[in-house]
C-alpha cells in the first residue's frame, strides 16, 4: 500500500535524499505509520536550503517526498497553491490512501481533489481552529481577515470530518467533532518510543542543595499556549522560598507568536525576573529530551482550544512531574493528583500553588511520576500507529500492517 500524508510542515531533501524537519514531531508520527506500508509520500512544503539551526532527519527507509511551493504564510501559500494542486493532481493516482493532517491550509484541496480520484481518505485532526480564532486579538483590517479565514476553515474542516473516517486528538476534540453518522475515533499523538520512558523516580533527589530548580515548558510561542501567565508564577514560586528558573522551549509563531514573546519578556523585566526566564528557542526532539532530564519539573500553561499536547508525554517520559492547564485534550493524558497537577488556566496564582505542592511534597512527586510512566509507556508511538491501523480497519474498512515490518535506520 502507498499512503500519501499532507501537512504543512516543510521538509529539507539533502543531497543523498536524506529528509530533514526543524523538530521532528511530525516526523516521528510519519515514522510510526512507515512501519505498517509499503511506501509513505510526505506532500509538504520542500525548502531547498538546510535548516539555519539543528534538525532532525528522518528514520524510515520506506518514506518518498513529494515535494510542494515552500509557504511560510498564507500570502505565499495561496501564490504557490495553483502548482500544488497541479502536482497533487499528477501524484494522486498512484496513491492507494490518503492521510490529511489538519488544520491545514491545504486540506480542503487535497480532499477535494482525493474524492474526484477516488482515493481513499483518512483525516487526523490535532488542532482545534476555534480556539486559534479565540487567541487572535482583532486590532487591524488583516487580522479581521485572518479570523474569517480560521472560521471558513473550521466549517470546511467540519464537513471533511462528516464524510471520511477520522481521528482526533484528544477527549474535548472528540466531544466536538463526534457525531451520529460520523466516523469518529479518539487518539492521542506522540512522538515518543517505548524506549524513550525512563525509570528515574525523582528528578530532585540528585539536586545539590544550592543548586537552583529549574522548571521546563516546552511549546511554541502564540498566543494561545498561555506563556504569558509564566512570570507571575515564577515570583510567586520564588516566594514561596524555592530558587526556582524558567526554561522555555520552542519556536516562534509568526508576528502573534513574537508579541507573545514580547509580553513574556516584558512581563519577567517588570517583576524583575529577566535572568531567571530563558528563551532557548526551537529544538530537536532528542535535544528537548535531553533538556527534561536536566530539569526538575514540567509547566505547561496552555489556553482552550489545545488539542492534546505532545510534550506532556515527553516530559512524563523523562521522569518530569507535570502540572499543566485543565483546557482542551490535557485531561485525555493528565488525571489531577494522579500523574499530573491540574489547574485552571489563565491563573499564575493556581500554577505557582501546584508547582509549590510539587516541588515541597516528595512523596506526591514520586507517586505522580510512577504513574505518568505507565501513562507514556501506554501512549508511545507505536501504539498510536497500532490504534490507527485497527480504527481504519474498522471505521473504513482499511488494512494496514497489523504489526510493523522491520526496517533498516540510516545512520545519521
Amino acid at each position: 500500500m502507498r499512503m500519501a500524508i499532507v501537512y504543512h510542515r516543510p521538509f529539507y531533501r539533502d543531497s543523498s535524499g536524506g529528509l530533514w524537519e526543524a523538530e521532528g514531531s511530525f516526523s516521528k508520527y510519519v515514522e510510526s505509520l512507515a512501519d505498517r506500508v509499503d511506501e509513505i509520500v510526505l506532500c509538504v512544503p520542500e525548502r531547498r536550503e538546510p535548516f539555519p539551526f539543528d534538525a532532525y532527519r528522518l528514520d524510515a527507509d520506506n518514506v518518498r517526498l513529494c515535494g510542494l511551493s515552500f509557504f511560510d504564510g498564507l500570502p505565499r501559500f495561496y501564490a504557490g497553491l495553483p502548482h500544488m494542486l497541479r502536482r497533487l493532481w499528477c501524484e494522486l493516482s498512484t496513491w492507494d490512501l490518503v492521510n490529511l493532517r489538519v488544520p491545514t491550509p491545504l486540506g480542503i484541496y487535497a480532499y477535494f481533489l482525493a474524492r474526484l480520484r477516488r482515493r481513499s481518505i483518512f483525516l487526523l485532526v490535532v488542532g482545534d481552529l476555534a480556539g486559534v480564532a479565540a487567541s487572535v486579538r482583532v486590532d487591524s483590517p488583516k487580522r479581521l481577515a485572518y479570523r474569517i479565514y480560521l472560521a471558513v476553515e473550521e466549517r470546511l474542516q467540519t464537513w471533511m470530518v462528516s464524510g471520511a473516517p477520522t481521528f482526533v486528538n484528544g477527549q474535548a476534540l472528540y466531544a466536538k467533532y463526534n457525531r451520529a453518522g460520523r466516523q469518529v475515533m479518539v487518539t492521542t499523538t506522540s512522538t515518543i518510543s517505548a524506549r524513550d520512558v525512563g525509570d528515574r523516580p525523582d528528578p530532585l533527589a540528585d539536586r545539590c542543595p544550592d543548586e537552583p530548580i529549574r522548571l521546563l515548558c516546552v511549546s511554541r510561542i502564540d498566543p494561545r499556549k498561555g506563556l504569558r501567565y509564566l512570570p507571575a508564577a515564577l515570583v510567586q514560586v520564588r516566594t514561596r522560598g524555592h530558587d526556582a528558573r524558567l526554561t522555555i522551549v520552542g519556536p516562534v509563531v509568526g508576528t502573534l507568536g513574537a508579541e507573545e514573546q514580547a509580553r513574556v519578556v516584558a512581563e519577567a523585566e517588570r517583576l524583575g525576573i529577566s535572568d531567571q526566564v530563558d528563551f532557548v528557542g526551537p529544538r530537536t526532539l532528542p535535544e528537548v529530551m535531553e533538556l527534561a532530564r536536566a530539569h526538575h519539573a514540567f509547566v505547561l500553561p496552555t489556553l482552550p482550544g489545545e488539542g492534546t499536547p505532545r510534550v506532556l508525554l515527553e516530559a512524563m517520559a523523562a521522569g518530569l512531574p507535570v502540572v499543566a492547564t485543565d483546557v482542551g485534550g490535557v485531561p485525555t493524558l493528565v488525571a489531577h493528583d494522579v500523574n499530573g497537577l491540574l489547574v485552571p488556566a489563565a491563573d499564575p496564582l493556581a500554577l505557582a500553588s501546584a508547582i509549590d505542592r510539587l516541588l515541597s511534597d516528595g512523596t506526591l512527586r514520586r507517586r505522580l511520576i510512577a504513574s505518568a510512566y505507565t501513562v507514556a509507556r501506554a501512549h508511545s508511538a507505536e501504539a498510536h500507529a497500532r490504534k490507527i491501523a485497527l480504527g481504519l480497519a474498522k471505521m473504513g474498512g482499511i488494512r494496514l500492517r497489523k504489526e510493523g515490518r522491520a526496517t533498516s535506520v540510516r545512520p545519521r
